[in-house]
């Protein structure tokens, strides 16, 4: 049911008009174990990707974006537009993820 809520980077949605709810965000915060911690360490004196933590992002975008959604959803809106994404990280081994934008209704 989530995935029926449109959300788009773009301003505007072409042929629609719709008023502005507000905005909304999805957030989650993530972190490895302490064997995939200690191999991401080794992997940094090496040198390339750390596939663990490239993992762990694609999951924490996609669980933010769900709850973009689901946050959007319980606003009444049909639509989620403008959307962007910020991450951070906290301490060493967690990285937080948000999804935000401006929740809209069709007219």
């Amino acid at each position: 049911m989530k995935n029926e809520i449109l959300v788009t980077t773009t301003e505007k949605i072409p042929g629609q008009e719709y008023i502005v709810l507000g905005e909304v965000f999805g957030l989650t915060t993530q972190s490895k174990d302490i064997f995939r911690n200690i191999g991401a360490g080794l992997k940094n004196i090496i040198g390339g990707e750390i596939k663990d933590y490239t993992k762990m992002l694609d999951e924490s975008r996609n669980i933010a974006v769900d709850r973009l959604r689901e946050n959007a959803m319980k606003m009444g809106a049909d639509v989620v537009v403008m959307m962007r994404f910020d991450s951070g990280s906290i301490g060493t081994d967690m990285q937080s993820v948000a999804a935000y934008g401006t929740a809209v209704k069709f007219k």
